[in-house]
């Protein structure tokens, strides 16, 4: 039977309430995570701290994504969603407001790195409740509504992040960073309240009989994907993180909001391109409309000319502006693609009695790529200035080309054919 039709409107009236609720939140929380990392990298960047400092401000940022990630899914399968949401939009208050409410002297990179710290565990705990939310309302057999669901809500999440640049980078060339850090903190507090007050019951079922072991995924293809995740999101933020906003600062003379906002509408395309991903990759072949391990292969080696076509034409002479900013947004429509391929693989691939579970194991993945893709960036940037200042972007974009690469090797070890189409994923698949 087709699915087409199906979608979340056939779900009871409360369960696509809290749905709601649980979205809203996490875009609240994108947005103020977005406009943070603008705000602090910035202001640190503008004290005189060199890009492998400023990358250390987000490690631990990085570190406790994992972390969340991995004890997050356990949490969310053993208490419920509504448990995790909660814990997310607490934690990103505490963080806010330990850079908002500080003594000035107490803004040093270790206090800073505590506060990213939280702000990490808060994005992920969010993160997992929304998109774990989706395989809860979509009913089962429905991968093209699936699909497309998950395409919009990586998509919107990814826009508002983008919105979140523009903002962090406004704030601070309007208000000094505390102030522009207080109204961020008001955000999160107000969604905090309204979630409380309007949310009715749980969302998706507890399972007290969880057991932590069972975070490490026994299905291969979320294994495989996993691992070739790491790699894409870490050719992303090799450059993007650090690299990239310090090159149109220093390099092309930007101001704060000016890049604040070129970064804004990058990420914002960025995420509408992963919204339409449904109707751009669409299948001509009859019977089959969804993505599986080939499509997710062949984005892969096309995004991996993307890094390495920028980076040769810096070498060679092209203006750095045109270079850098046509290239970019080249690279961010294939990069869309493959991120929203890959959002739909994971869900497709897994049960929804695994689907915390399964989904805080991926993004544990998708945050050790990030981690490692920050620290390259601050790395790799200050090594290259040695040589010429657009060489630290040149050596950012050539491990960008690189990290593809593997995660294009990995995609080809992906299963061709995904979930109902093909195959309905069994408990025995899953090791259970």
């Amino acid at each position: 039977m087709s699915d087409s039709s199906a979608g979340p409107a056939g779900v009871a009236g409360a369960g696509l309430r809290n749905y709601i609720l649980v979205t809203a939140a996490y875009w609240s929380d994108t947005v103020t995570d977005g406009a943070t990392r603008m705000l602090v990298l910035f202001y640190f960047y503008n004290l005189g701290y060199t890009p492998l400092a400023v990358a250390s401000l987000f490690v631990f940022y990085e570190v406790f994504g994992i972390i969340t990630n991995l004890f997050g899914g356990y949490i969310g399968a053993r208490f419920g969603l509504k448990t995790t949401l909660f814990i997310g939009l607490g934690t990103q208050l505490v963080a806010l407001s330990m850079l908002a409410f500080a003594p000035q002297a107490w803004l040093v990179v270790a206090w800073v790195m505590v506060s990213q710290a939280l702000s990490g565990i808060a994005k992920d705990m969010t993160k997992m409740s929304s998109k774990s939310a989706v395989k809860l309302i979509v009913p089962e057999n429905a991968s093209a509504t699936l699909y497309r669901w998950v395409a919009i809500l990586t998509g919107s999440k990814n826009a508002l992040k983008g919105v979140g640049f523009f903002l962090g980078g406004l704030l601070l060339t309007v208000l000094d960073f505390q102030t522009a850090l207080k109204l961020l903190v008001a955000l999160v507090g107000g969604t905090l309240i309204l979630a409380a007050g309007l949310m009715r019951g749980g969302l998706g079922q507890a399972n007290r009989k969880a057991k932590f072991g069972q975070m490490f995924s026994a299905n291969s293809a979320v294994n495989k994907l996993a691992a070739a995740r790491i790699f894409l999101f870490g050719a992303r933020d090799v450059w993007f993180v650090v690299g990239l906003p310090v090159f149109l600062s220093s390099v092309l003379g930007w101001t704060f909001w000016q890049s604040g906002a070129f970064l804004a509408v990058w990420v914002i395309g960025y995420g509408v391109v992963q919204a339409a991903t449904p109707g751009l990759l669409r299948s001509r072949v009859e019977g089959h409309h969804e993505p599986d391990g080939r499509t997710a292969t062949l984005l892969a080696f096309a995004l991996a000319v993307l890094p390495a076509g920028i980076a040769l034409a810096l070498a060679a002479g092209i203006a750095p502006a045109t270079a850098v900013v046509a290239g970019l947004i080249v690279f961010g429509v294939v990069f869309a693609l493959n991120s929203a391929v890959h959002s739909y693989l994971i869900l497709a691939y897994t049960d929804s009695d695994k689907v915390a579970m399964n989904v805080g194991f991926y993004y544990m993945a998708n945050a050790a790529g990030r981690l490692a893709g920050t620290v390259l960036s601050g790395a790799l940037y200050q090594w290259g200035l040695q040589s010429g200042p657009s060489d630290g972007l040149i050596a950012c974009l050539w491990a960008s080309a690189i990290f593809v690469l593997v995660a294009g090797g990995l995609s080809l070890l992906l299963p061709r054919q995904t979930g109902p189409r093909s195959k309905p994923i069994e408990l025995g698949d899953l090791g259970e």
